[in-house]
């Protein structure tokens, strides 16, 4: 029997009299589990992965759903949008701080509310997860599994995502504030700012956001040992 293919998650595995070391081998950095850990079969390696990916998912979904989830995380917060970052800049000036803080705010707000529906999406994914999307995850690079789900469920989230967010603007006041904003500077001499599409802006910061953090629990998953917290993901990964 010879040593083949060294994956990305930590566990020896016997297919057809090849030996797998270290399934998660960017994980363990290159530390072998004992012999005791080998003997699994395809079924429960992929059952692993699914479960470390919903571990991870449902971790990063807790995240930004928290209250302040988004505000209170630099990484992630929603700014300004760029183009209209010369009205926030003219406004503080003349004495409207407090306006454009409780305009970015409300944003991050919207976008807090809208997060918890990410959850079914990545569960659906992880459901439709073939052996051969697992493997690719496992011999991937460090943000395989989150450019997995950028993949499957990009295009799904927006769409969901967006009508919760505008109707969520409209209940804490986003829209509201960002047309008292906007009506200030305008009343500016010499003002001119652009039009934006401020559903689209904060929903696309939204998911950068979610999936920021996504890959974030998945270096987790990928670096520490102690985050694997289930009975399975203990026995697959050899903690």
């Amino acid at each position: 029997m010879r040593r083949s293919l060294l994956f990305v998650v930590a566990v020896l595995v016997c297919i057809s009299s090849i030996c797998y070391a270290d399934l998660l081998g960017d994980v363990m950095k290159g530390i072998k589990l004992p012999a005791a850990a080998g003997g699994l079969d395809d079924s429960t390696v992929v059952s692993g992965l699914k479960e470390a990916l919903s571990v991870g998912t449902g971790n990063a979904v807790t995240s930004v759903s928290k209250l302040d989830g988004y505000f209170s995380n630099a990484a992630i917060k929603i700014l300004m949008p760029e183009k209209i970052q010369n009205v926030a800049d003219m406004l503080k000036k003349v004495g409207y701080q407090k306006q454009v803080d409780e305009f970015v705010a409300s944003m991050n707000k919207a976008a807090e509310k809208a997060a918890p529906k990410a959850k079914e999406h990545f569960v659906g994914a992880i459901k439709e997860m073939s052996f051969d999307d697992a493997r690719k995850i496992l011999n991937g690079g460090n943000t395989a599994a989150t450019d997995y789900f950028k993949g499957k469920t990009s295009p799904k989230l927006y769409a969901d995502f967006k009508p919760i967010i505008s109707k969520s603007m409209d209940e804490v006041g986003t829209t509201h504030k960002y047309k008292e904003m906007m009506g200030k500077f305008t009343s500016l001499p010499f003002a001119q700012a652009e039009s934006i599409d401020l559903d689209h802006h904060v929903t696309t910061k939204a998911l950068d956001g979610l999936f920021y953090m996504v890959g974030q629990e998945e270096q987790k998953i990928r670096t520490n040992p102690s985050a694997r917290v289930t009975d399975l993901l203990k026995k697959v990964f050899g903690k």
